[in-house]
């Protein structure tokens, strides 16, 4: 969605008034909490902490999207499969993967092709079940028909409401369009033959009329854009961009909440419904859209130091890229052999920024990770972005295990090697926490920044995202910061370094997904505070090594 959806729509409905955006700094992360951001003290680690410190490489695996693999601040970092010859069509590592040279893609066919498109977990749960219920009558359901009827009507209840929001946005955005052009218009009637500039527009009297404050901000946003050198060409991209926004909403209609789509019947060829079955896909790591990815993977271990775009969290790094999420709800096979893919091929962490409010194979994702555990690799995940408390509310996949029946299985058991990780804004006060991002006392670890976070983009380009898929990454570049220095270091250690070395945050927030309700960020997770890299590299100084391997730096 573009930039200024919201603000276009909020301002025409006369909901807010808008004000100039004050830009935020595309490093605003690497400082020290306290320093006018929200900082990781990512400076002060490479500066003093790390000067000196030898590192060994560390493997982290990203699921998601796909990476641009030769992205000019990612390429020397990609990951490359030691035991494999590019392009011989034989699995020479004998993993059961073909090729699989940069990673392995879960959601690609045979012969090449790739799923785009994918339609949301609520959709499949409503589509599988509506024919079965649809006319059902709740007092002639057994107890465990009643389980699953409870189900589609929470399926069905999210795809309806879901649909409706589509189609008002749809014409919602037709109506901004046409009151955004005429107010431009406006604005370029009072400038007349004067230059695009600046100083011409700050001559601009808007006193009076909000049409005219709205296009005079408008204009400033986008005078600061490489390329944007008129009025008309101000229009073009805004054109262009809500042309962007429309084709969003028209593919929730078409694809995301349309119970009779499925590509994986024509494109992976699958048996979907085969637990057991770990080799389908292609070696195609990048995909038709490997926009998210590229910003995670770019976020966590983009090439530091060599003058170009930015700098990520890691150093030392390579980045395995694993493909298992669509534009719509990954598939909990997929991610499960995700994840069984990365510890099997050598990923120590794995950063896994996607989630869903429907789970339908939730046993398949927790023996995965119950294996992860046991080859001691680290999960980060992030906790989503619904504004809403994962305590109450469950957000898949999590660290807590489907509990099985049985005496003897009473006790809820959760994973010792995940993280879960909330959103953090730039700046501190009452909006510390991003308005988006999930929460939880006992079910979110802790927050990392996640808002106006500028990482690499496909094609070589740089741009600013938000969501708690930004902020899981910050973690899992610190995971595997301290994975280089301290190798001995168990995975559960690690967990331990990063979560009891946070900056305690104590102030009264804003509650993520309210505008009015306060609550003391502490109440927000498990540690009440934000990831710290100096901090934990200091905790992890002082940590004893549990694996059998001689830290490099004794």
């Amino acid at each position: 969605m573009s930039k200024y959806f919201n603000v276009l729509v909020l301002f025409f409905v006369s909901v807010i008034s808008l004000t100039a955006q004050v830009s935020t700094p595309n490093d605003w992360y690497y400082g020290n909490p306290g320093e006018g951001y929200n900082g990781i003290s990512m400076r002060k680690a490479y500066n003093d902490f790390l000067k000196d410190k030898k590192t060994k490489t560390v493997v982290v695996a990203v699921i998601d999207s796909g990476i641009d693999i030769e992205h000019e601040d990612l390429a020397a970092n990609i990951w490359v499969n030691p035991g494999e010859i590019p392009g011989n069509h034989i699995d020479d590592d004998k993993n059961g993967y073909v090729d699989d040279i940069h990673g392995w893609n879960f959601i690609g066919g045979p012969n090449g092709q790739n799923v785009g498109p994918d339609t949301y977990e609520a959709t499949r749960v409503y589509g599988a079940l509506k024919y079965k219920y649809e006319n059902a009558s709740p007092a002639n359901l057994s107890k465990e028909q009643k389980s699953e009827y409870e189900k589609y009507l929470k399926a069905k209840e999210t795809v309806t409401k879901e649909i409706e929001k589509a189609k008002k946005t749809l014409e919602k955005l037709d109506n901004v369009e046409s009151k955004v052009m005429n107010a431009l218009n406006t604005l370029q009637n009072k400038m007349g033959d004067k230059a695009f500039n600046q100083a011409n527009l700050d001559s601009i009297d808007a006193s009076g009329s909000q049409e005219l404050v709205m296009a005079k901000t408008l204009a400033q946003e986008y005078l600061e854009r490489e390329g944007i050198q008129s009025m008309a060409d101000v229009k073009a991209t805004i054109k262009d961009e809500l042309a962007e926004d429309r084709k969003t909403f028209q593919n929730k209609l078409d694809y995301a909440y349309n119970p009779d789509f499925d590509p994986r019947k024509t494109i992976v060829k699958d048996n979907y419904n085969d637990a057991t079955e770990k080799h389908y896909g292609n070696n195609d790591v990048e995909g038709p859209d490997p926009l998210h990815g590229t910003h995670v993977g770019g976020i966590i271990g983009a090439v530091r130091d060599n003058e170009i775009g930015m700098d990520g969290v890691a150093t030392n790094v390579k980045l395995m890229s694993v493909r298992a999420v669509p534009d719509g709800d990954e598939r909990d096979k997929d991610v499960a052999n995700a994840i069984r893919y990365a510890v099997d091929n050598g990923a120590s962490v794995i950063n896994m920024s996607f989630g869903k409010g429907f789970g339908t194979h939730k046993q398949l994702v927790d023996e995965a990770v119950k294996y992860a555990a046991s080859k001691d690799v680290l999960l980060i995940h992030a906790a989503g972005n619904s504004g809403q408390n994962n305590d109450v509310t469950d957000n898949f996949p999590n660290s807590k295990f489907e509990k099985k029946s049985g005496f003897l299985c009473k006790k809820q058991k959760f994973a010792k090697n995940w993280i879960e990780v909330g959103a953090l804004n730039s700046k501190g006060g009452e909006d510390a926490a991003a308005p988006f991002s999930n929460y939880g006392q006992t079910r979110v670890d802790l927050f990392s920044p996640g808002m106006q976070i500028y990482s690499t983009m496909p094609n070589n380009a740089y741009a600013q995202l938000q969501g708690t898929s930004m902020a899981a990454p910050v973690v899992a570049g610190v995971a595997a910061v301290i994975r280089s220095v301290y190798p001995s270091l168990t995975a559960e250690q690690v967990k331990e370094a990063i979560l009891k070395s946070v900056t305690p945050m104590t102030q009264s927030v804003k509650m993520p997904g309210s505008k009015t309700d306060m609550v003391s960020f502490s109440k927000l997770s498990v540690t009440g505070g934000t990831v710290n890299l100096n901090q934990a590299l200091q905790y992890a100084s002082k940590m004893k090594g549990k694996k059998k391997i001689k830290d490099i730096n004794a």
